[in-house]
Parts: C-alpha cells; sequence; structure tokens
C-alpha cells in the first residue's frame, strides 16, 4: 500500500536545496570531464580554445600510468577479497554470539571507517616500523584491507540481522553439517550483501591514497601518480584524463552496490 505522504511535491526550498548540494558535489567533477578534452596544455581558460581526444592516447602511451594502474587493482582485489573473509567472519561472530565486550569489539570493528585516513595510515606506519617489518606490497594491502573490512562487516551484519534464525536450525535438525549449511542456507542468503560489500571495498581500495602514502613505500599507486603529476603543468590534461577514468572505476561499483542493496531491500519487503 503506498505511503500517504508519496504523493506529496517537496518545497520549492527543499527542491533548491537539493539541486544546491549537487551542484556543488558535481560541477568540480565535471570540470575535470571538460578539461580532460581542451587542446590547451597550459592554462585552464573558458571557454575552452577547443576540443580534442589526443590526450586519451597520451595517457593510454604512459609506461607510468599503466604500471600505477595495474598495482592500484591488483591492491584492492586482494584487500576486497581479504575483507569479505574476515568482515563476513567478524559479522557472523558478533552476530552469533554473546559475550563480554561484544559491542567494544564491533565499535572497534567499524572505527576505521569513521577515523580520518590520516590518522590510520600514521597509527599503521608507526606499528608497521616499530616491528621491523618492511614497506613493500603486502603493507599497501594491510592498510587497504583495514577500512575495506568496514565496509563487508556492516553490509554482512545488517544482512544477517534481517535473516530468519529458524532457517539455519531447520537445516540442522534435517542434519546438515556446518558446511552444507552455510551453502545452501546462509551464503544464499548473504550473497547479495556479499557482493555490495565486495564493491563497495574494491571502490574504496581503489582511490584511496592517504594509508597508501605511508605505507607504499617506493611503489606508487594510481592516486599518488595523479598527485606526484599536478606538479607538471604540461601534464595537466593527461592527468584529467585518468582522473576521469578513476571517478568512473569507482562510480560504477558504488553505483551497483547501492542498486543490488535497493533490490535486495524491495524483495524482503514483498515477502
Amino acid at each position: 500500500m503506498p505511503s500517504k505522504y508519496s504523493a506529496e511535491k517537496a518545497s520549492l526550498g527543499l527542491r533548491l536545496g537539493a539541486l544546491g548540494t549537487l551542484l556543488f558535489l558535481y560541477v568540480p567533477i565535471l570540470i575535470i570531464f571538460l578539461y580532460a578534452f581542451t587542446t590547451d596544455e597550459k592554462t585552464f581558460s573558458f571557454p575552452l580554445p577547443g576540443l580534442t581526444t589526443k590526450w586519451f592516447g597520451v595517457a593510454l602511451g604512459r609506461a607510468d600510468l599503466w604500471s600505477a594502474l595495474t598495482l592500484s587493482l591488483q591492491i584492492a582485489l586482494i584487500a576486497t577479497a581479504s575483507a569479505l573473509i574476515l568482515g563476513t567472519l567478524a559479522a557472523a561472530a558478533v552476530y552469533r554470539s554473546n559475550f563480554f565486550g561484544k559491542d567494544a569489539i564491533s565499535l572497534l570493528l567499524i572505527l576505521p571507517i569513521a577515523l580520518p585516513g590520516i590518522v590510520t595510515g600514521i597509527a599503521l606506519r608507526s606499528a608497521i616500523g616499530s616491528l621491523d617489518i618492511p614497506f613493500s606490497y603486502w603493507t599497501i594491502v594491510i592498510g587497504h584491507a583495514t577500512f575495506c573490512i568496514v565496509v563487508v562487516y556492516n553490509n554482512v551484519l545488517a544482512r544477517f540481522r534481517r535473516m530468519q534464525g529458524s532457517q539455519v536450525e531447520a537445516s540442522m535438525d534435517l542434519g546438515a553439517n556446518s558446511f552444507q549449511t552455510f551453502r545452501y542456507v546462509v551464503l544464499p542468503n548473504i550473497a547479495t550483501a556479499l557482493l555490495a560489500g565486495g564493491m563497495l571495498a574494491f571502490a574504496l581500495s581503489f582511490d584511496e591514497v592517504i594509508v597508501t602514502t605511508f605505507t607504499a613505500g617506493q611503489q606508487t599507486t594510481l592516486p599518488i601518480w595523479i598527485f606526484s603529476q599536478l606538479t607538471r603543468p604540461r601534464d595537466r590534461p593527461v592527468t584529467n584524463v585518468v582522473a576521469m577514468f578513476v571517478i568512473l572505476i569507482t562510480f560504477l561499483p558504488i553505483f551497483f552496490a547501492q542498486k543490488i542493496s535497493a533490490e535486495a531491500s524491495d524483495t524482503e519487503g514483498d515477502k
């Protein structure tokens, strides 16, 4: 039954406020897209002196760009896989068990996403340095996984709370072992939450720069590559092209994750 408020229109002030917020958020992104096609490589003059797509070819021909892109993708994929495993296990433990300090542990699991990235980066660098662990590829993965776990944990825990516990009990009563119960009962129920959480974790990891800066050593990921190019005025159009691709790559997982979560909620609401 539709809500009694569904037919009401928002006030003019509310609509103007929403429009102003969207413009504030997305006009800078549109400017980046616009100047990726400029023919002037030195200044950001407006209107544009002309339009060209040559900077896309220049960007694709940069070996250092491909190296940074490959490293960022590898880190994002491994960090996401680690977050899916650890976040799911943590959510299952918190949901299914009652123990002393449960709320405190849940808070500690969520805390990394609330802390500024610079704080997390400094803390990780200090901890890794105090253990005499050399900064490498794997320290970047560890840094990214710390906040990716939070996204998966929140999604899976929310789905566990909406899942009927009687389904697990019925499976075990019918003779299924723990693995069979997880495969045929639990996993189908949390599959969309895992998919949405994994997409969000990948997007967060791919464009994260603060943690990478403090744990990367001599390796360069794509966000750091972009920042290093800002000191080279002649490379500004190329930097804009790469920034545009980063925005698109991170936008798509977030868009599909939101779509999957919304469809899953609608499906549960219809039951």
